[in-house]
C-alpha cells in the first residue's frame, strides 16, 4: 500500500485527486493540506509514502515545505504537481528534494504511474519538464540567462518588469513604452501575480537574477 498526503491549495484540485486515488487499490491517501504549513504537520502526523505537492499556495509554498517534510520525514519522496514549469520553479523543487515533477493538466495515468515510481524510489518528470532538465544540463543554462527569462509573462509584461529592474517608476514606464500609468499598474499586478511575489523588491530579485534590469534609469 503506498500512503500518499495531497497538497494543494485549491479544494477541487485536491478532491478530484482523491477520487483519481479512490480508484486504485494499492494507493491510499492518509490526509490533505491547503497550504504548506498544514502540509508538513500532516507529513509529520501521517509519514506518508509520497507527498503529491503544489508549489505555489499562500502562506508556507511547495518548495520550502519540501525542504523541511523532507527534514522531518526524510523517508518520504514528494512528487510536485503544478501548473507551473518555468525553470526557477523546476530548479528550486529540485534543490529542495522533490522526486519528481508533473505539469497539471498531465494524463491520469501519468499521475498514477509517477506516485508508484517515486514511492519506489526513482525520479520522474513531466516531458516538457524533462526536456528544460536536460537543456540545462547540456550547457544551455551556464552561458548565461535565457534569451526569453520568465516564458509565463508576455513580452509586454516582460519588458514592464525588465523596466522596474532597471529602477524605473511606474510614471517613467509609461513615458518610455507610451502607455499609461493605469495600464503599467495593470501589467505589473498581472506580473506579480504570474511570478508569485509579494512586492516590487521581490519582483526586482527575481528579474536580476534572471538577467533583466540592465538598462540604466
Amino acid at each position: 500500500m503506498i500512503r500518499i498526503l495531497i497538497v494543494d491549495d485549491h479544494p477541487l484540485m485536491r478532491e478530484g485527486l482523491r477520487a483519481l486515488v479512490a480508484s486504485v487499490p494499492e494507493i491510499e491517501v492518509v490526509a490533505d493540506a491547503g497550504d504548506g504549513d498544514a502540509a508538513r504537520r500532516e507529513a509529520q502526523l501521517t509519514q506518508p509514502d509520497v507527498v503529491v505537492m503544489d508549489l505555489h499556495m499562500p502562506g508556507v509554498n511547495g518548495v520550502d515545505a519540501t525542504r523541511a517534510i523532507l527534514r522531518t520525514v526524510p523517508s518520504t519522496r514528494v512528487l510536485v504537481l503544478t501548473m507551473f514549469e518555468d525553470d526557477d520553479s523546476v530548479f528550486a523543487a529540485m534543490r529542495a528534494g522533490a522526486s519528481g515533477y508533473l505539469v497539471k493538466g498531465a494524463q491520469q495515468d501519468e499521475i498514477l504511474r509517477a506516485i508508484r515510481s517515486v514511492a519506489a524510489g526513482q525520479a520522474i518528470f513531466g516531458p516538457s519538464v524533462a526536456r528544460r532538465i536536460i537543456d540545462f544540463f547540456a550547457g544551455g543554462a551556464a552561458h548565461g540567462p535565457a534569451a526569453d527569462p520568465f516564458p509565463e509573462l508576455t513580452d509586454r509584461e516582460r519588458e514592464v518588469l525588465d523596466l522596474i529592474a532597471s529602477g524605473r517608476s511606474n510614471s517613467a514606464i509609461a513615458r518610455d513604452l507610451v502607455i499609461s500609468a493605469k495600464t503599467v499598474s495593470n501589467h505589473i499586478t498581472a506580473i506579480f501575480a504570474k511570478l508569485q511575489v509579494a512586492d516590487r523588491a521581490e519582483a526586482i530579485v527575481r528579474a536580476r537574477q534572471a538577467g533583466l534590469g540592465t538598462r540604466r534609469p
